[in-house]
């Protein structure tokens, strides 16, 4: 089971991260509280184990930005969380040659998820969906619809998982990963000890 942990944006995220490593680790350069600059995002990418790969999540982000922010903050994946195109997508494998492309799914029925798996990404990652935002609510994803559509890639479940409801989760929807964000944080920042405990928990399934 493949682990993504997102909005990571002060230096003791990074500490935190390395001590129990995910196998991914997300950077937000959309308009979010979550929100870092490429520069920023730099210099936490430079401190994150190596093992460890950086993630940038985007919203519709002019294609000279998001070349412009992969490149320096050196992102193994690129995270698209808009209403991105076919042609788009296209135009980011050619500035950004050798990084993998995912793209968020806000889950209302099944043809949501279809239409996305259209638009030739590697990876899909399935969230929760709210007419109000792109993603970060939350709120826990339709499992049931997840687990009724044939999904040919790799997928992540995103949306309100904790350790609360993780197994459950893992088990009803089988994904090839998942996205965390709210679900190992205290008082809006990070938490060290969930991130230990969601870590270990995962690690043990």
């Amino acid at each position: 089971m493949k682990i993504k942990l997102c909005g990571l944006r002060r230096i003791q995220d990074i500490a935190a991260v390395n001590a129990f490593p995910p196998d991914y680790a997300g950077f937000v350069f959309a308009p979010s509280r979550r929100q870092v600059s490429p520069q920023d995002a730099a210099a936490l990418t430079a401190r994150l184990h190596p093992a460890i790969l950086p993630v940038g999540v985007f919203v519709d982000e002019p294609l000279d930005s998001l070349e412009q922010a992969v490149q320096t903050a050196n992102l193994a994946v690129i995270q698209l969380h808009g209403g991105e195109t076919e042609e788009y997508i296209r135009q980011v494998r050619v500035r950004c040659p050798g990084k993998e492309i995912w793209k968020a799914v806000r889950v209302q029925d099944q043809n949501s998820i279809l239409q996305a798996l259209r638009l030739g990404t590697d990876k899909l990652l399935l969230d929760s969906f709210s007419p109000h935002l792109a993603g970060g609510t939350g709120q826990t994803a339709d499992w049931q619809k997840i687990a009724q559509t044939s999904i040919p890639i790799p997928f992540l479940l995103a949306g309100g998982l904790d350790e609360t409801n993780l197994e459950q989760a893992i088990q009803q929807v089988s994904p090839w990963g998942v996205d965390l964000s709210s679900g190992v944080e205290t008082d809006g920042a990070k938490d060290p000890e969930k991130i230990r405990r969601i870590i270990q928990l995962i690690r043990a399934l």
